[in-house]
């Protein structure tokens, strides 16, 4: 599997992405084309903020914030009052900003597009970690990531104690239905991505679809089989079949869990557990930006 970092991603990763939020939002990165700010406060008002949580969560996006505001206005002063990856409670006080009002108020609601979108990712993960506690699964994401965003999103889920699957299509060899479709079947097809990857350290998943396919995979020995959608009793005996034939394979499953039936899949053996709605569907943490008096 994927290391899972804990730092967050270089600035460079989300340098362009914060530019790009605040010129959606201003038109241009300049402080004074928030119409209602600069129309409303005097150009010189100093201010103070706060941003707290309103719900229980895990924080995620503290230095991206930062750096929202720090490219409106060098002289706004940000304290960080947490660090990513701490567990919140709801009324929580996060970060304490200082300065130009105008400059608070620009970069508002960028910087809390930033922090509420990835501490979802790292709560709902969260929650996913905890429903399979006392288990040997780990809770991995997908590709399922919002365009631009995927290092984020998938550094919010290792905040929140999941594991990265592959990154994208060019560190890992994942065959899929239509790949083994078009190839003869899943164990021919890596075969074929076995022989292309010699000399290389790609590792190569395959995704199975009923237990014929399992053991057409074992014949090829891949580093990962992928159960998906299989039922818990034919995915106990896939497992079984698996740990007997070649224990140092890694055994994920697949398809569409929830919060709900994770627990249940964890309990068949599987090392890993995929979710989607990790990335494509963790809703929003809830949290605001009030100003002094507020």
């Amino acid at each position: 599997m994927t290391a899972s970092p804990t730092t967050p991603p270089p600035p460079e990763i989300h340098r362009d992405l914060v530019a790009d939020a605040l010129r959606e939002d201003l038109g241009t990165i300049d402080i004074d084309c928030d119409l209602t700010a600069t129309w409303t406060i005097d150009a010189h008002a100093e201010d103070r903020a706060r941003i707290i949580a309103r719900e229980a969560g895990v924080v995620a996006g503290v230095e991206i914030a930062r750096a929202v505001f720090a490219r409106l206005d060098a002289g706004v002063r940000f304290d960080a009052l947490t660090e990513d990856g701490a567990a919140i409670a709801a009324a929580e006080d996060i970060i304490h900003l200082a300065g130009r009002a105008r400059a608070l108020l620009a970069g508002e609601r960028t910087a809390l597009n930033f922090l509420q979108q990835l501490s979802g990712v790292a709560s709902l993960t969260r929650r996913f970690v905890a429903a399979v506690e006392g288990t040997q699964a780990q809770i991995t994401d997908t590709r399922k990531t919002t365009p631009g965003w995927r290092q984020l999103q998938k550094w919010a889920v290792t905040l929140g104690g999941g594991v990265n699957h592959r990154m994208g299509l060019y560190d890992a060899v994942l065959i899929k239905e239509n790949h083994a479709a078009a190839t003869g079947g899943v164990g021919a097809a890596v075969t074929r991505a076995q022989l292309a990857a010699a000399g290389r350290d790609i590792p190569i998943y395959v995704e199975t679809e009923d237990l014929d396919e399992v053991r057409d995979a074992l014949a090829a020995g891949p580093d990962r089989i992928m159960l998906d959608n299989l039922d818990n009793g034919k995915m106990r005996e896939a497992v079984d079949l698996i740990r007997g034939a070649d224990p140092t394979i890694e055994i994920e499953a697949t398809g569409g869990y929830t919060l709900s039936t994770v627990r249940m899949a964890a309990e068949t053996g599987v090392d890993l557990i995929s979710i989607g709605a990790l990335t494509h569907s963790a809703p929003a943490l809830d949290m605001s930006m009030l100003c002094a008096g507020k």
